[in-house]
């Protein structure tokens, strides 16, 4: 008997698994399915620690890495904001009943190659050693009017008009030198390239009122990552979406994607044929609708020692912009590790990525591999952005998040 869904989601990446969660819960009817026989997808948590190295055809691990059931390993790693959009999701929608976070402990930032404390805050511009006196009065000033700032209210524009005036304008206006606008473009607004210079700077207001928000209510670090990995959080939207009715089949394989007049019309698998009105799916299921518009290089790194000039933090994001290598793109690190229950005792995760270059990429993260020497061991992988070729309104099949809920 053919069955009818109003959404069907392939894939249970970090993306689908929210999408198909919040579907649910506002009363769509949804089947989810995944050709993997665990949650997570591309941006699963690998345990135990056998699994990495099976998966990167490694000997190993030695017994100096202690009990492999203690790792969970993130493929690719992600820190949130907590007033982000995510947190917002996460609490909306109370999958916070299934996961437990933990504060990243520390924001740094790489200039002349040393690492620095990322300033947020009048405390931490006075006390920092990225700015000289005179750029901390400037930068100051840029903060307070950003904090104060509010689209709603003119008078807190004082003469900038935030759609039209440029960020390269705003800053200008405030007399910021190269080096302070690297660091809050970079570190505190976290644009990954320099394009966002001459577009309009209310997004960059917005950016930098994000982030010291975030930071004013955890004080160490602006970012939150969940104990266990970030594989806990599809698992959760997992449990939301059983809650209220969805339903899941994982280690299935797809068989075709029925389109009827160039619209989605079903899903066939393993000879049953599922109907929907709606498809969302990661791109690994739909590759002749996707293109190819850069590969990122990842190396994840098993460390048994903190990240020097850290502070010996347990866990922390350190960037590396782009400048500072005469790259077009940043180098970001995060470390985690006992302390968010993902690695043995004494032992850190850290995971170097950036977006490829050169026909060399594995040479491109070495900057971020020297900051965190002596490296236990390495796994390095390179892997494709894809893009849609369409927006998905015609044919229904949707990737990514909706404009509303983009991460």
């Amino acid at each position: 008997m053919e069955q009818e869904y109003d959404i069907i989601v392939l894939g249970t990446g970090l993306k689908e698994c929210i999408l198909s969660g919040l579907m649910t819960l506002s009363g769509k009817k949804v089947l989810h399915i995944d050709k993997n026989p665990y949650y997570g997808g591309e941006s699963a948590s690998i345990s135990p620690l056998e699994e990495l190295y099976k998966k990167f055809k490694t000997p190993g691990p030695p017994k100096s890495m202690g009990r492999g059931k203690e790792w969970n390993v993130d493929l690719i790693p992600k820190f949130f904001l907590s007033t982000g959009q995510m947190v917002k999701i996460l609490l909306h929608t109370e999958v916070t009943r299934y996961l437990d976070f933990k504060v990243v402990e520390g924001s740094y930032v790489y200039k002349g190659g040393k690492v620095h404390k990322v300033p947020a805050s009048e405390k931490d511009a006075d006390a920092s050693d990225l700015m000289g006196m005179f750029d901390k009065r400037r930068f100051k000033k840029l903060l307070l009017f950003a904090l104060n700032f509010d689209i709603r209210n003119p008078r807190t524009h004082h003469d900038v008009d935030p759609h039209k005036t440029t960020t390269r304008e705003l800053f200008h206006r405030y007399d910021l030198g190269l080096d302070v606008i690297e660091f809050i473009g970079h570190a505190i607004a976290l644009h990954n390239s320099e394009s966002y210079l001459d577009r309009p700077c209310v997004e960059t207001i917005s950016r930098i009122r994000l982030y010291c928000d975030s930071l004013s209510c955890r004080n160490t670090s602006p970012y939150l990552y969940p104990l266990y990995g970030l594989g806990e959080i599809p698992q959760g939207f997992a449990r939301l979406n059983a809650e209220h009715g969805g339903t899941f089949l994982l280690n299935r394989a797809v068989d075709e994607i029925v389109m009827d007049s160039g619209k989605v019309k079903a899903v066939k698998s393993e000879g049953k044929l599922f109907h929907c009105k709606q498809l969302i799916c990661d791109p690994s299921y739909v590759p002749n609708r996707v293109r190819k518009v850069g590969r990122v290089v990842r190396a994840i790194c098993l460390l048994n020692h903190p990240v020097k000039h850290t502070h010996d933090t347990s866990s922390c994001q350190i960037i590396i912009p782009q400048t500072q290598l005469n790259r077009k793109s940043d180098i970001y690190i995060s470390v985690v590790s006992f302390a968010h229950n993902v690695a043995s005792d004494g032992m850190y995760i850290a995971t170097v990525s950036t977006t490829a270059e050169t026909s060399n990429p594995e040479k491109e993260v070495q900057p971020g591999l020297e900051l965190l020497e002596p490296i236990v061991h390495k796994f390095v992988s390179v892997s494709n952005l894809l893009v849609p070729n369409e927006d998905g309104k015609k044919s229904q099949v949707m990737m990514g998040f909706p404009p509303k809920l983009k991460q």
